[in-house]
């Protein structure tokens, strides 16, 4: 029943002029569905039609569904439909999330946004702010709640009651001490255990904290691996000064994860859904990788121009060519995936890349024997004993270069400061494509006698 509504609204939408019938009808069928169809419809939307929908929306829904999209199809709806509509919907916003809007939104409609709000909400936006990006500080949540720590447990109950619409997350209360240094936190199971006339000093228990200067994607896969709910998070000083949520956690890491993909296919990550990203966006998330990688080929064009005569004289060598730039392409991605998932789990880190190279090129060696000895059997049956030599060695040579190369290239990129994902298989099929040319015919002139 949802799906043929949604189709039927989808319908409605298309179409070139809304009347006050299918407006009324929009408004209807909207108001029947679940709001998670609502959302998943809206995603699916470009900025326009989504625009209609948002304001065909009770405002309630509406500040829910906001906040649930991407910063990016926040900021092209804001386009659409015009900064005075939309200023309900920013002042619902949680901080960390209002703060990412704005680094999609124009100057000059992001401080008109900030000074609508009241003066609590604009101080801790302006707060956000002023950490760097990337950082734990620009991602975290300023509304936490304060506990001392001769505090009551009855007093906090009491305390969390009274300000539980305005908390970003209940189930980790930080304690601090009188200069506001963090001393340990509480939990739901550690109030309701506790008798109402203990102190929090008595209930709470040791946590681990990130820094507010901390990398977010760093502290967020932390936080995913560690089964709670949130980190505490501190200045230099040690003081506290917001919470990190499990739930801001879970986005950083998914973005993060979808960005290195994207790069890993030659394209950069989109900044909202599949289907309400506009055309143009999707050309530019691509055009800049194709033409970096078209003139990266150039090299491979080059090293096939050095070896004509070699071609010419064995012309059976061309044969082989798309076996053997295919196989190296496929073994450095391999080990360049896997060693950049080891980097962002913390399992390799930059010093340990001797450690890799060796570790890769015994990987890549097995797996050349392996496919050499078929290749040289394959190729020895079919084209004689020469032939079979030169590919069988080749395969080996071509695996063992591959996945140290593979390996090497994420921590060169890490210790550098870029992406570990940029140097992985579109950089490194172009690479192992020139230099396994090279190899081969090296080979070939060797065992040929050419």
């Amino acid at each position: 029943m949802n799906a043929e509504m949604i189709a039927d609204l989808e319908k409605k939408l298309r179409r070139r002029r809304l009347g006050s019938r299918d407006l009324d009808a929009i408004q209807h069928g909207l108001s029947e569905m679940p709001l998670d169809d609502v959302i998943d419809l809206v995603e699916r939307q470009p900025a326009k039609r989504g625009a209609v929908l948002v304001r065909l929306l009770p405002h309630g829904r509406a500040a829910v569904l906001f906040d649930a999209l991407d910063p990016a199809h926040q900021a092209e709806i804001v386009e659409a439909l015009g900064a005075d509509e939309v200023a309900g919907l920013f002042d619902a916003l949680g901080t960390e999330d209002r703060v990412m809007l704005l680094d999609y939104m124009p100057p000059e409609i992001a401080e008109r946004f900030l000074n609508d709000l009241d003066e609590e909400e604009r101080a801790d936006t302006n707060l956000i702010l002023g950490y760097e990006k990337g950082s734990v500080g620009r991602v975290m949540s300023p509304n936490v709640e304060v506990v001392g720590v001769d505090e009551t447990v009855r007093g906090v109950v009491d305390k969390l009651r009274a300000n539980v619409d305005d908390l970003e997350t209940i189930y980790t209360v930080p304690v601090v001490d009188d200069q506001r240094l963090l001393a340990g936190v509480l939990s739901l199971r550690d109030l309701f255990k506790a008798r109402a006339d203990e102190r929090a000093s008595d209930v709470m228990r040791d946590t681990p904290f990130v820094r507010d200067d901390d990398n977010a994607e760093d502290a967020a896969r932390r936080l995913l691996s560690s089964g709670l709910l949130a980190f505490p998070v501190v200045n230099d000083e040690r003081n506290l000064v917001g919470i990190f949520t499990y739930d801001e956690a879970q986005d950083i890491v998914e973005h993060a994860d979808s960005e290195d993909s994207a790069r890993q296919g030659g394209a950069e990550s989109l900044k909202q859904p599949y289907l309400s990203t506009p055309v143009l966006n999707l050309v530019r998330s691509r055009i800049v990788w194709l033409l970096v990688l078209a003139v990266s080929a150039i090299l491979t064009v080059q090293v096939l121009g050095i070896f004509e005569d070699t071609l010419a004289e064995v012309t059976v060598l061309s044969l082989f060519i798309p076996l053997l730039t295919g196989t190296g392409g496929n073994t450095g991605n391999q080990a360049a995936t896997t060693v950049t998932r080891a980097l962002a789990l913390h399992d390799v880190t930059k010093g340990d890349i001797l450690k890799v190279m060796w570790r890769e090129f015994r990987v890549g060696a097995t797996l050349g024997a392996v496919l050499g000895v078929l290749g040289l059997g394959i190729a020895w049956a079919v084209f004689g004993q020469d032939i079979g030599i030169v590919i069988g060695s080749t395969l080996f040579c071509v695996c063992a270069m591959s996945a140290t190369v593979g390996g090497m290239m994420p921590i060169v990129a890490k210790t550098v400061g870029a992406d570990p994902a940029v140097f992985s298989n579109p950089f490194i099929s172009t690479f192992c494509d020139a230099t396994g040319l090279v190899i081969y015919f090296a080979i070939a002139k060797t065992v040929l006698g050419l």
